[in-house]
């Protein structure tokens, strides 16, 4: 019960990583708010844990790319906490094309939503934050992608650079008031998002270069965000923690 009376945003968080994380700050005791854009697969999400875990479990529908949306996010979750300890700015997509077959669209939308997303998830946060006066802890998402690139995800890979180098900047920007802004890589992870369906051939190779010999699942990256926004984690701020079962280090062939 590390995050006991601890009030905690995650956006995308009505499944995948984004609900492993939501449940891991649950478990830990935490009241957690869950954003998502999706209101019918939010709603079932939400009661699901409402189920286990009672009024500490929060929904709010909303788009990361719009600021007013963002706001209200937070705003239901202080409305019941008057605090914000945690803000995992989670969602994200990673749509598949090649570079010569791709148009502006989709070059934009993902970095409407994986930049200009975290952006103003972060912002938002860190301002209430500041406010408080208590320190906190801002996790983005960023992944193994941006630092190694892969062909038909030029549009993502390079977006999660981007976060990457913003979330270090944002640490140091945000240090003097006590708030560590960490961000997780995560490897290929075994969600099954009907958001962001992979082709069958890539989960296929990544299951079989693991060097752990499986795909990640959410609970893996749920860990790490308890362990950044944690105490023991109080000397770690604009590090990006990679957690990609040994992916990152060599392939099996």
């Amino acid at each position: 019960m590390r995050f006991e009376g601890k009030s905690v945003l995650v956006t995308g968080g009505a499944a995948g990583i984004g609900l492993g994380i939501a449940r891991a700050f649950l478990e830990e005791g935490a009241t957690v708010l869950i954003g998502d854009f999706r209101p019918d697969v939010l709603e079932q999400t939400s009661a699901g844990l409402r189920a286990e875990f009672g009024d500490r479990v929060l929904s709010q529908p909303g788009d990361v790319r719009n600021a007013a949306e963002v706001a209200a996010m937070l705003d239901r979750l202080t409305a019941r906490t008057s605090r914000v300890d945690v803000a995992v700015s989670n969602a994200g997509i990673y749509p598949n094309k090649l570079v010569v077959e791709m148009t502006e669209e989709e070059w934009d939308r993902v970095f409407d939503i994986n930049c200009k997303g975290t952006f103003l998830v972060c912002r938002e946060a860190a301002r209430r934050m500041i406010e408080q006066g208590h320190g906190g802890n801002i996790i983005t998402m960023s992944s193994g992608a941006a630092r190694s690139g892969r062909i038909t995800a030029a549009h993502y890979c390079a977006s999660k650079a981007a976060v990457t180098m913003f979330t270090r900047v944002l640490a140091v920007e945000l240090a003097q008031y006590k708030i560590r802004v960490n961000a997780i890589a995560p490897s290929l992870i075994n969600t099954e998002s009907p958001v962001n369906p992979l082709p069958a051939w890539r989960v296929e190779e990544a299951e079989q270069n693991a060097p752990l010999g499986r795909l990640g699942q959410p609970r893996d990256i749920a860990k790490a965000a308890l362990f950044l926004a944690s105490d023991e984690a109080e000397f770690i701020t604009g590090e990006m923690l990679a957690v990609m079962g040994g992916s990152g280090a060599a392939r099996n062939r």
